[in-house]
């Protein structure tokens, strides 16, 4: 669950800052191996970065690269929080003493860096080229030709779905263990429930006794669920669309 957890919230977190590393990108790459002065200038600082970007690349531009970048996040994060959490939970942090060792965490830390970043690179070189990717009046550092998926992939598609999937079921997901505990809850002869008197009372209930992140059980369920879910939801409502109409003409 550490894994898990610690991926999506990065993954969440990326969402947000990936226009940010498309900007840093740039930046980095302008002006490569020449001396200062001696080239042109496309982007004079963040503000003008992003200002040049979404005007000559379009403001979908800014995301450039963000699916290598939320499983470059996941996999990095995922293994480095969670292999770290592991060694916490197994007791390998503490000392003959049973103390805290601040070297063993250190140490524990170094090698959970060391896997995750190890792993995650091919990733990150991929995220890299895409998000150096533009047009050629702005164009910074070599400029491959990679693209993920096709325009119309299906592939595309349910990458979108699991992106838009993390804000979703963030949102929901506390309203949705509710519903599904006052559904399973028992009733007595007329039917009343004999745990919860209502909405309300069963967030109390669930924060008072479970603490907030009981609001949130089966997330990790609901994330992998509702990204498939959505998109064959629209596949299906595409191709019986397409027979319907096949039909009547």
């Amino acid at each position: 669950m550490d894994f898990l957890l610690s991926g999506l919230a990065a993954c969440g977190a990326c969402v947000f800052t990936n226009p940010l590393e498309v900007v840093k990108t740039r930046m980095q790459l302008q002006g490569e191996l020449q001396a200062r002065g001696s080239y042109q200038r496309h982007y004079r600082n963040v503000f003008h970065a992003f200002f040049t970007i979404g005007q000559v690349d379009g403001l979908a531009a800014l995301q450039k690269g963000l699916a290598p970048a939320l499983v470059y996040q996941f996999l990095m994060n995922g293994i480095r929080l969670g292999t770290y959490g592991l060694a916490e939970a197994g007791g390998y942090l503490l000392d003959s003493n049973g103390n805290h060792s601040p070297g063993r965490s250190a140490a524990a830390g170094a090698l959970a860096g060391v896997m995750g970043a190890y792993i995650g690179s091919p990733i990150y070189m991929v995220k890299t080229h895409l998000q150096a990717q533009s047009a050629s009046e702005i164009a910074v550092g070599h400029q491959y030709k990679h693209q993920v998926f096709p325009p119309q992939s299906w592939k595309l598609a349910l990458v979108s779905a699991m992106v838009s999937s993390l804000a979703v079921v963030f949102t929901m997901t506390p309203f949705d263990v509710v519903s599904t505990r006052l559904y399973n809850q028992p009733t007595d002869a007329r039917g009343k429930g004999l745990m919860y008197r209502g909405l309300p009372d069963a967030v109390m209930q669930t924060i008072r006794t479970e603490g907030i992140w009981g609001m949130y059980k089966g997330m990790g369920a609901s994330y992998f669920r509702l990204g498939p879910h959505t998109i064959l939801s629209l596949f299906f409502w595409d191709q019986l669309r397409f027979l319907y109409q096949k039909h009547n003409q």
